[in-house]
């Protein structure tokens, strides 16, 4: 028996393809503006988040994502910092090392972004991957101390690239480590912050092998 789906005239079901298609390119700028807003405050997020989109992708292919999966992973990373839209400006922009109570605050982040992504169209999925993108695997991340394969797998693939990006880009309080000082931290990790597979596509992607079969 045919279903519902296959009865409908291919004429109508090309239809409804396209308005579904531009509802999502709609949402996801929509949620771009949001970026940009935040660029406005803090010009590092902006590339930050372009840069960590342009390593998810290549870490995705290299890891076997199909591409609806692989779309929605760059999508989250290009959003991933979405959440910094709910941090104030003198925790967002200082230039010195974070108090306590000033990281607590910048740890909001994940929680702001998913709140602010979860209720647009074809975002949902993505909100959680944002949600918990500084997740760790050993369970010592945040927002909700998930271990293993209870993290999304988009934002284990996040947590490589953001990291990488974050140590390999000079800030006013510090200087930027080199890609080969940044590649062995990733390595030193892997399994503990990161999850391997990830690592590996990762180091795979400069160019490196150093990451065990």
């Amino acid at each position: 028996m045919n279903s519902l789906a296959n009865n409908i005239p291919h004429e109508l079901r090309y239809e409804l393809d396209r308005i579904e298609e531009k509802g999502r390119r709609q949402s996801i700028e929509v949620a771009s503006s949001f970026i940009f807003l935040i660029d406005l405050r803090d010009s590092y997020t902006g590339g930050h988040s372009t840069r960590v989109a342009t390593y998810c992708q290549e870490m995705g292919m290299r890891m076997g994502l199909d591409d609806t999966e692989l779309d929605m992973v760059v999508t989250a990373a290009s959003l991933h910092d979405v959440g910094k839209i709910g941090v104030s400006d003198p925790v967002l922009l200082k230039n010195g090392k974070l108090t306590d109570e000033e990281f607590g605050e910048i740890k909001k982040h994940p929680e702001y972004g998913w709140m602010v992504l979860r209720n647009i169209d074809g975002l949902k999925e993505a909100s959680l991957v944002v949600l918990h993108h500084h997740e760790r695997l050993d369970g010592r991340g945040y927002p909700g101390n998930l271990k293993g394969d209870a993290i999304p797998l988009g934002s284990r693939i996040i947590a490589v690239a953001d990291t990488f990006d974050a140590m390999t880009t000079n800030r006013p309080y510090r200087k930027a480590m080199t890609i080969d000082q940044s590649l062995t931290e990733i390595e030193r990790c892997s399994g503990t912050q990161f999850d391997p597979e990830a690592a590996k596509a990762f180091i795979s992607y400069m160019g490196a092998s150093t990451v065990a079969a």
